[in-house]
């Protein structure tokens, strides 16, 4: 399995558990009442299911749709990494969110790498 693959496998599993979990779990419904966004938690489990359910329509039939998917979790991620440090959490409460923000850069980037050549 190719370095690539592994990174669409963990991320469209990570964000499936983790967009389901946004919108039943009370633990995340605290969190994002912590984080001060407790009106975008829904908005955000859905997007999180819409990406993870991309990466994987993207990566069995249209590839575009895997460079979007991963650039929006990317976005999506960077901006959950900024809300983390504006809420001075510690780094490494930080830090999955912007290794998910990275990961998912590297999907989009490699992924349309692929679709141009």
């Amino acid at each position: 399995m190719s370095l690539l693959n592994l990174a669409i496998l963990l991320s469209s599993c990570a964000f499936l558990f983790y967009g389901i979990n946004c919108l039943v779990s009370q633990t995340m419904k605290d969190e994002f009442v912590r984080f001060g966004l407790d009106k975008q938690r829904q908005l955000t489990g859905i997007l999180q299911l819409l990406g993870a359910l991309g990466l994987i329509l993207g990566y069995f039939l249209f590839p575009i749709v895997t460079v979007i998917a991963a650039a929006g979790l990317s976005i999506l991620m960077f901006f959950g990494f900024l809300v983390r440090i504006k809420i001075k959490d510690s780094i490494l409460q930080s830090l999955p969110s912007l290794i998910f923000a990275i990961i998912n850069l590297y999907i989009s980037v490699q992924y349309y790498y692929k679709i141009i050549s």
